[in-house]
């Protein structure tokens, strides 16, 4: 036993003065931490989720949309039907959308820009990783499994996603000179962050 850990130890000191030598950096080797740290820190995943609420004549798919019920029931929005559709907005029948005084108290601090009877876009969620659960190594290539889920930002962010949910994905990494990265160009048919967040699956609790 005491030559084996003898062994070990030397094989590591090896290890150790070879990447002295080699100039290596931590990026040289994938780790689960390095992974966490570069896919919590790319562009795509920090990127807050933004809802985009309509207000004023909308067609009768969108005032159905699982978001606009959501609305609906915490009376945040109500709408009217229309006697005519807008020009543009088919089949009717088609409804009058505005905000309530309870949405207006809970909505109208969020908004930064826009006008009324325009779309706005609400920062309503952030992203959360909470582990990565594989990592596959294929010479320069690698997929990273990982978990994730959604950090509400505010009442509306509340409303719409549960905190409790949690996704996977999966998403390429590449080792280049500098060390490992996340690719942002589809490589081996393998997908980007972005559209790994975009097709992620939601897991069972």
């Amino acid at each position: 036993m005491r030559n084996s850990n003898i062994a070990l130890l030397k094989v590591f000191l090896c290890l150790v003065f070879f990447c002295l030598v080699a100039g290596c950096s931590p990026r040289d080797f994938l780790t689960r931490r390095l992974a966490t740290d570069l896919i919590s820190r790319s562009d795509a995943f920090r990127e807050p989720q933004a809802f985009l609420l309509v207000t004023g004549f909308v067609s009768n798919k969108d005032f159905n949309s699982p978001e606009s019920l959501v609305l609906q029931r915490r009376e945040w929005i109500i709408g009217t039907q229309a006697k005519k559709c807008p020009e543009g907005l088919d089949p009717p029948p088609c409804w009058d959308v505005q905000l309530t005084p309870l949405g207006v108290e809970a909505i109208r601090p969020l908004i930064t820009n826009g006008a009324e009877n325009e779309p706005l876009a609400l920062r309503v969620a952030r992203r959360k990783l909470v582990a990565i659960t594989g990592i596959s190594k294929t010479g320069n290539f690698a997929d990273v499994e990982f978990t994730w889920q959604w950090v509400p930002l505010n009442p509306v962010g509340s409303a719409l996603y549960d905190a409790g949910v949690r996704y996977r994905s999966t998403v390429q990494f590449r080792d280049y000179d500098d060390g490992w990265r996340v690719t942002s160009e589809k490589a081996h048919g393998n997908q980007t962050l972005e559209d790994a967040l975009h097709n992620s699956e939601a897991m069972s609790p």
